[in-house]
């Protein structure tokens, strides 16, 4: 096992369990025998899903489970009552937080027959097997855009479609987290291997060097940085997650109000989700909690999609600051793209990767106060991915919405994700239910927060849009 995924390995507790929670909603049936052998040809052609990760004081690893048993993975349940969409979400966060059997495989999925919108299937994979991109890419790998495709061909996980499915959303990080990445390769085993290589070529080493300064920087940045302000999000952690989603955003109207702000779409979708939170704590925090900033950890591909099914941990995180104390929706969109802007530019994922593939190599013990100290400075986690923008199918069912929720480490006790599917944008949150007893209380705030930068867009004339630099941006075409 390398390094980095032993980290994520051993990272989970009690209060937080290292599990990627997803829900699939689907429109008709979903065939019972057709999903098992959809799963066993396509999923189980990747070795891990076979595998169990033994931890020992030498280090993790993975072995094959001579017992492995299908069915102990793919499960069917029932919803209880109204079989509605709050006893859904029930099911879920019970989901989320029940540890997977680490004596086998760890993922599973269940597949609830009785939801009154149609069959449900909820995924959950332990964050060690890999990351959201690989995670994503292998599950439209099970996919088919037709219901009548041939069932559970052997190569649909190397098809050109499944593969450009999806892309990483930080992609205009991604270059400059690479580059770094790559200097701090080069530096530690890269450098040892090819030292001679690099003797001769002073110039390379100077670069490098330069590289790996800015990382060391990073590291010093994200180490000074102050501790969350103690909001209702920040506190003392249980062992119950509690989990919301909502009806989608048509991705059309979410990229019109980027264009007309001259702002990305990922800006308008993080100023609509601090907005959402911004409200939920002038109602239900404490005096003060909406005048300061809290600041989220962000994942960031670090490795190119076509590697994606390579399994695995390749993602680094960066320090985004949401503007809650912004009031003015127009304002905190415009400060959220700044924020981006300067983020684009830094080694922080690089960094926090090399520093997790660090950590993986100690021993356990150490592992957890030093994700404490880390933890202390955030006081969510956020993730924004791009899905397929094309209906697609999972054993014969077409698949009507998807949410998925990745892990939180150390103190950070709630999670938001943003995802888009078939032009629409799903938005859903994860949280300790010590924190946030109903996440629905922010959930059901981000339509309304989208709604006034729509109705802004309309009204407002193009010089009222926009700041000076941001009207010249649009009108060049930026």
């Amino acid at each position: 096992m390398s390094k980095v995924d032993t980290a994520w390995l051993r990272m989970e507790q009690p209060s937080n369990l290292m599990m990627i929670t997803g829900v699939i909603g689907f429109d008709g049936p979903l065939d019972d025998d057709r999903l098992l052998e959809t799963v066993e040809r396509r999923l189980l052609k990747f070795d891990r899903f076979r595998q169990k990760a033994v931890d020992t004081a030498a280090g993790a690893r993975w072995e094959f489970d001579e017992d492995f048993d299908l069915r102990s993975h793919v499960r069917r349940v029932a919803l209880p009552g109204k079989a509605d969409r709050e006893e859904l979400e029930l099911l879920v966060a019970d989901l989320a937080s029940t540890p997977l059997d680490h004596s086998r495989p760890l993922w599973q999925f269940h597949v609830v027959e009785n939801y009154v919108d149609g069959p449900a299937l909820v995924v959950r994979i332990h964050h060690c097997i890999a990351d959201g991109i690989a995670l994503v890419q292998v599950f439209l790998s099970l996919t088919d855009q037709s219901a009548d495709a041939a069932p559970a061909k052997a190569d649909a996980a190397e098809t050109d479609e499944s593969r450009h499915h999806a892309a990483p959303v930080f992609q205009r990080l991604l270059e400059p987290a690479r580059e770094g990445l790559d200097a701090a390769l080069h530096l530690g085993q890269a450098a040892w291997e090819e030292g001679i290589t690099l003797l001769q070529e002073p110039g390379r080493v100077a670069r490098y060097a330069h590289e790996a300064g800015e990382i060391l920087g990073e590291l010093a940045h994200a180490l000074a940085l102050p501790n969350d302000p103690r909001t209702r999000l920040k506190g003392r952690l249980g062992a119950r997650k509690q989990v919301a989603w909502v009806e989608p955003l048509p991705l059309d109207e979410v990229k019109a109000v980027g264009k007309a702000f001259g702002c990305t779409v990922n800006d308008v979708l993080i100023a609509c989700a601090s907005g959402a939170v911004r409200r939920f704590l002038l109602e239900h925090g404490g005096s003060g909690d909406a005048d300061h900033d809290v600041r989220a950890t962000v994942p960031v591909n670090l490795r190119p999609l076509e590697h994606a099914l390579e399994l695995g941990n390749h993602f680094g995180l960066v320090f985004l600051d949401l503007p809650i104390s912004v009031g003015n929706p127009l304002e905190r969109l415009y400060v959220v793209n700044d924020r981006m802007t300067e983020l684009k530019a830094s080694r922080q994922a690089a960094m926090t990767f090399g520093f997790l593939a660090a950590l993986g190599m100690g021993p356990s013990a150490l592992q957890k106060p030093v994700l404490d100290v880390l933890s202390e400075k955030a006081s969510t986690v956020l993730t924004n991915v791009p899905g397929p923008q094309v209906p697609l199918y999972l054993a014969g069912a077409k698949m009507r919405e998807l949410m998925f929720w990745v892990p939180q480490s150390g103190s950070i006790g709630m999670g938001i994700s943003i995802l888009s599917y078939d032009a629409r944008v799903f938005f859903g949150l994860i949280a300790d239910r010590r924190l946030v007893p109903d996440p629905a209380a922010i959930t059901r705030r981000f339509h309304a927060e989208f709604e006034q930068l729509l109705y802004l867009s309309l009204m407002l004339p193009l010089e009222a849009r926009c700041p000076t630099d941001h009207a010249e941006r649009l009108l060049n075409g930026g």
